[in-house]
């Protein structure tokens, strides 16, 4: 008789989650890891095997995994108590901390994730400007709400500024939802230009996944939203405090309307910030209630103590003199390996990234936006991430973002580099 305890975890997890995981790694059955433990750049699943991480919780672990000063600081946070849906000591000192950070905070709300973040930052411009529409960019990810997924599949083509809401699980994007290509700014211009009358907000990623935004555009972004009174919102759910301290808005100094926060500030706590001008975060003010210009908001686990002094531990460590030009560093190294492990294998490909972020897109044109990155030999590439996982790397072969931590040192990063070279020639076609 065959019982869960005679099962392994791979085989239980296929038994209860769909596709054997909880999300998105579109592992083939029997093959995804369940992770048991993990130390600094390294964890290890339920049969004991280890593996170099490159996804560190989709990049919430910067600092590492259980890096000392998070779990003392967390730990004696739940000793106080790990809830109380309101306000708290620590609450109060993170909001102090990110106001301090941000350029843009002038009123913050906590939240529980970056999903949330981003919902809420939408939901506030709505309120704010009373207009119904919103403006995202092709193949961009700013949550699992549908205004977050929708644009980023691509079933089927679609006419820009049409919405594809393939994956949404909402129809309704197709009427509120218009979708602009990331980099050009004179077709974006011309979309909101259109459209301005209707549109509540753009949200972006600056760092949009791991595209650089051509010089220019984000300013060009800024000046037009700002002429249409239109909010713009930073999804800084990846950038927010790892390519700077301030984040992309210091780092490309362009300063936006909303920003969202998430991942990395948590330390691998789960933790999001909805953050901004103070005209428009008045929006979640109680006081206006039922409104007009009012959005309901309200999280049980928002500000929860446990994860406010996570991130204010984080926020300790990620400030010291000389972090991030170590981020930095360890990003161009990791780059470099993955161009040099392109010329030992003769192949072609463009190397994407920029701070301690990188991804390899087997194509000979330059990866500059959606359309650009869709024409490229993403199949290729998931049989380079699926080998890779075999050889001890734990990543995402759906083909995202590889991420780096405070843990990945030198040693590390050429470990990685071997493994790399090795499994693009074992995946290469005859």
């Amino acid at each position: 008789m065959t019982t869960a305890s005679t099962l392994s975890y791979t085989q239980r997890a296929l038994a209860l989650f769909s596709g054997g995981s909880n999300g998105e790694y579109g592992i083939p059955d029997g093959d995804a890891p369940v992770l048991e433990r993990g130390s600094g750049c390294r964890v290890w699943d339920t049969d004991g095997r280890e593996y170099l991480d490159l996804t560190m919780a989709w990049g919430a672990a910067l600092v590492g995994h259980a890096h000392p000063k998070v779990v003392e600081a967390a730990r004696a946070a739940a000793g106080d108590g790990a809830n109380f849906a309101a306000l708290n000591r620590r609450a109060v000192q993170l909001a102090e901390r990110i106001a301090g950070l941000s350029p843009c905070a002038e009123r913050v709300r906590l939240v529980t994730s970056g999903s949330e973040a981003t919902l809420l930052c939408l939901r506030v411009a709505h309120a704010a400007t009373g207009r119904p529409k919103v403006v995202k960019f092709e193949g961009a990810y700013h949550g699992q709400h549908p205004v977050g997924v929708a644009g980023m599949i691509h079933s089927r083509p679609t006419t820009l500024p049409a919405c594809d809401p393939a994956g949404a699980g909402a129809a309704w994007v197709e009427r509120d939802l218009l979708v602009a290509p990331y980099n050009d700014l004179e077709r974006t211009r011309q979309i909101l230009e259109a459209n301005a009358s209707d549109i509540a907000a753009v949200i972006v990623e600056p760092f949009h996944r791991c595209i650089r935004p051509l010089p220019g555009f984000l300013e060009g972004l800024r000046e037009v939203t700002r002429r249409l009174g239109i909010a713009l919102i930073f999804d800084e759910v990846v950038t927010g405090f790892r390519l700077a301290p301030g984040g992309a808005q210091e780092y490309y100094g362009v300063q936006p309307d909303l920003v969202a926060y998430g991942k990395a500030l948590g330390g691998g706590f789960p933790i999001g910030v909805c953050a901004g001008r103070r005209e428009l975060m008045e929006a979640v003010n109680e006081h206006r209630l039922p409104g007009p210009n009012y959005a309901w908001s309200a999280s049980t686990a928002g500000g929860n103590p446990v994860s406010c002094a996570a991130a204010l531990a984080t926020l300790d460590i990620l400030t010291q003199p000389g972090v991030h030009a170590g981020l930095h560093a360890a990003g161009n190294r990791l780059r470099s390996l993955l161009q040099q492990a392109l010329v030992d294998a003769g192949e072609t490909g463009q190397v994407l990234g920029d701070g301690p972020m990188a991804q390899l897109a087997f194509s000979a044109v330059p990866i500059v936006d959606q359309p650009t990155w869709l024409a490229s030999n993403r199949a290729r590439g998931r049989a380079l991430m699926l080998e890779l996982l075999k050889r001890g790397v734990f990543l995402n072969p759906m083909g995202t973002k590889l991420y780096l931590s405070l843990s990945h040192d030198e040693a590390v990063l050429n470990e990685l580099g071997a493994r790399i070279t090795a499994a693009l020639k074992a995946t290469q076609t005859k």
